[in-house]
């Protein structure tokens, strides 16, 4: 298992390829700055993000493992892009867009993702999407 201890703001070096792929919680956050923050996700077949949008955060997400597909709007009811993702890919989501990303695999979708500002708070660590909805803190 990874460390998943949020190492931010200070000097920082990881494998993020591993760390990401050995990841099996929904949500960890491994380092927070003043400008940017780094999660690791897995999310299980079938299984979600959860539509969203982050209206002061850019947003940079890199797909390590699984499918995926990604859905991308203007407003919660107008979500028109939709695009497929699997290894090696990258999604950008703009500040203010609603997005998603569905694992459409059989294997859990294990990502990484950075925001500029950060996004969670300092130590996030939710080991189900459930955790991250009762979250108090989270949005």
């Amino acid at each position: 298992m990874p460390d998943l201890t949020d190492h931010g703001p200070n000097p920082y070096v990881i494998d993020i390829e591993d760390t990401t792929v050995e990841n099996t919680n929904f949500r960890a956050t491994l380092w927070t700055g003043a400008h940017l923050q780094l999660t690791v996700m897995s999310i299980p077949p079938g299984g979600d993000i959860g539509l969203e949008a982050h209206m002061g955060n850019d947003q940079f997400l890199r797909v390590e493992q699984g499918t995926g597909r990604v859905e991308m709007g203007p407003t919660e009811t107008e979500v028109t892009f939709t695009a497929q993702v699997q290894p090696d890919w990258a999604v950008f989501v703009p500040a203010g867009t609603w997005h998603n990303i569905t694992n459409t695999g059989s294997d859990d979708l294990r990502l990484y993702t950075l925001y500029g500002p950060p996004d969670h708070a300092p130590g996030t660590l939710h080991p189900t999407q459930h955790d991250a909805e009762q979250d108090p803190h989270e949005h």
